[in-house]
């Protein structure tokens, strides 16, 4: 797609790099080939098993000798920049890299429909890639976001000679964790990849409708119809003609069928290969990619996919790449593990013997905030971590940080609760966080949360200053006992690491919709005052919070426009659109000790 529009995908990647035509990749290539003597082929068709035409560009050694193959299948046009730029490293190295256009996307032939071929179009461009002339029959694949889905949902396929995977911040479940997070929708994600993905669907749609030839006989010549497919419709009826997967996702909120049928949790028993799951703090699928690592470990197919699974946590993901990241300069080692040099060094030491820091018995690698560095660990969650309650403490009114709120410890006693009104009218926006994609208009990443937290409809528990460091690696969750007027609403929360100069870096968030507290494939309203014990996943982080800083949680019942706002009424988010203010209450007391459940390591 050539636009003045940033690309979708460059944001997604945070690579703001234009589309690059044909004329300037063969201009790249010719140059990459006279250094390392590399062969480019455009267009290289390959039929999948219904016979459906798919393309590749295929970048290789020039050399009568058989290499291993480094495939990636990516929606998002085989021809761009980010792609092609790591070839010429690759091929170096001493590897086939093939890039393809999957089913109905660009230049290849099909309908697009997230997540529906790519089980059996991938199992079919692994043999296919495996079997070309200069294969040594050794194929891995690469990739990050969808080009990670990719990946995975080949693996559960089981083509043979797919020898491993290394997605990168990717999902495992693509129900809850990509277009869902425990029941409510990922409304900016959702929206947003779903307009970008049409604009190729669009364009595919007029050109296969424009033929000057129709319109040549109209009269008068200011009637000429530019395209030959009549009006657009307008609208929601446009979304619905070229991206209806949308309307199928907002039509399922249950964990059911409809996901369950390329969910990769379902199917960690399948993956029989080695994999490298690379993901950041601040990726929006970064559960996923620690799930997928744990998962494969516990219930892979085979010896190799158990023992030989590897796992590397950055800073941004999604959210960014470099040092600085949001509004927060991460220090010189945030600039380690460039994502081409790590995959060459996985593929060096599976496909090749090399002896590198794959062959360490230390199969985890994190970033550390706070301290700003990079370590091994001997798995996910550490061994080493303790899960450490923090109780949340106030004399019943916590709301903002004007609030009494603070957590400890120690358990409660006799406490009244804290209750805020939370108007879907009026929500909490969003601010920074684990977004994905368009930086120009929500900006990603760690961001001062101080806008937020002077909200009255956002409780705010805090400790700290503290005297010595505090590290916290691993899950964090928040135990709440609650209620609310409502019929159904949400409760939000997120840990926050505070400086001495005030700043409140938000760490790692989550959400619960209340009617799927027990089950995401059965929703169930709530009774009107009635007090219920839940859970939010805030997912995971590692951080130290450092002497001088103080540790904070809040709770709210909106994150809006992350995610979609509950109406409050029960009624199907997908048709709501009357609200009803609810009030609703966090208990802290001796028979309901609300806690922040912390990964402690260690205190320094």
């Amino acid at each position: 797609m050539r636009s003045n529009r940033t690309m979708w995908l460059s944001i997604f990647l945070l690579t703001a790099i234009c589309l690059v035509s044909r004329k300037d990749i063969a201009a790249q290539a010719t140059a990459a080939s006279i250094s390392i003597d590399m062969i480019v082929q455009y267009d290289v068709p390959m039929k999948t098993r219904d016979g459906v035409t798919l393309y590749a560009d295929i970048y290789r050694p020039k050399s009568s000798d058989k290499f291993p193959v480094i495939l990636m299948r990516t929606p998002y046009d085989k021809s761009v920049n980010w792609a092609v730029a790591p070839t010429s490293k690759i091929v170096s190295r001493g590897y086939v890299v093939i890039i393809q256009d999957v089913r109905g996307r660009y230049r290849s032939d099909g309908e697009w429909y997230p997540f529906r071929h790519e089980q059996a179009d991938g199992f079919d461009a692994v043999e296919w890639a495996a079997a070309l002339p200069y294969s040594d029959g050794k194929v891995g694949m690469m990739g990050a976001s969808y080009v990670g889905a990719t990946q995975m949902l080949t693996a559960i396929a089981q083509p043979p000679h797919l020898a491993a995977i290394a997605p990168n911040m990717t999902a495992s479940n693509y129900h809850d964790g990509w277009t869902y997070q425990s029941g409510a929708l990922e409304q900016w994600f959702d929206q947003n990849w779903t307009s970008q993905l049409a604009q190729n669907t669009l364009e595919r749609f007029i050109h296969q409708n424009t033929n000057a030839l129709v319109g040549a006989p109209t009269l008068p010549l200011t009637n000429y119809p530019v395209f030959n497919f009549g009006q657009l419709p307008a609208d929601a009826q446009l979304t619905r003609t070229i991206a209806p997967y949308y309307f199928d996702w907002l039509a399922h909120p249950d964990y059911d069928n409809y996901w369950k049928q390329w969910s990769i949790e379902e199917n960690f028993s399948k993956i029989a290969v080695p994999m490298l799951q690379v993901g950041g703090w601040y990726d929006i699928f970064n559960a996923g990619t620690l799930r997928n690592y744990m998962g494969a470990k516990k219930y892979g197919a085979n010896e190799a996919a158990r023992t030989q699974q590897h796992l590397l946590i950055e800073i941004g993901g999604h959210a960014g790449f470099g040092r600085r990241i949001g509004d927060v300069d991460f220090g010189p080692h945030a600039l380690e593990n460039v994502y081409t040099d790590v995959i060459l060094d996985w593929y060096d030491f599976l496909f090749k013997g090399i002896k590198n820091e794959f062959a360490s018995d230390k199969p985890v690698k994190l970033f550390t905030m706070g301290t700003n560095e990079y370590r091994q660990e001997d798995d996910w969650p550490p061994p080493q971590a303790h899960a450490t309650k923090y109780f949340l403490h106030s004399n019943g009114h916590a709301n903002s940080l004007r609030g009494d709120g603070s957590v400890s410890t120690s358990a409660p006693k006799s406490e009244p609760p804290d209750s805020y009104v939370y108007n879907p009218g009026n929500p909490a926006p969003t601010i920074g966080g684990p977004l994905c994609c368009d930086e120009q208009h929500m900006e990603p990443g760690p961001r001062d949360q101080r806008p937020v937290e002077n909200r009255d409809d956002v409780v705010v528990y805090s400790i700290g200053p503290f005297a010595q460091d505090l590290e916290v690696t691993g899950p964090v969750t928040a135990d709440l006992f609650v209620k609310s007027s409502a019929v159904d609403t949400d409760f939000t929360a997120k840990l926050l690491d505070v400086g001495p100069d005030g700043f409140a870096q938000d760490l790692t968030e989550g959400i619960l919709r209340m009617r799927y507290r027990a089950s995401q494939e059965h929703s169930e309203l709530m009774n009107p005052g009635q007090t219920y014990e839940i859970t939010v996943d805030l997912w995971a982080t590692s951080n130290v919070f450092l002497r001088g800083h103080s540790l904070r949680l809040e709770i709210s019942s909106s994150n809006f426009p992350r995610f979609d706002r509950n109406m409050n009424t029960g009624e199907e988010a997908r048709f709501a659109r009357d609200f009803v203010p609810a009030t609703n209450v966090i208990l802290h007391d001796t028979q309901h000790p609300s806690a922040l459940i912390l990964p402690v390591v260690s205190v320094k």
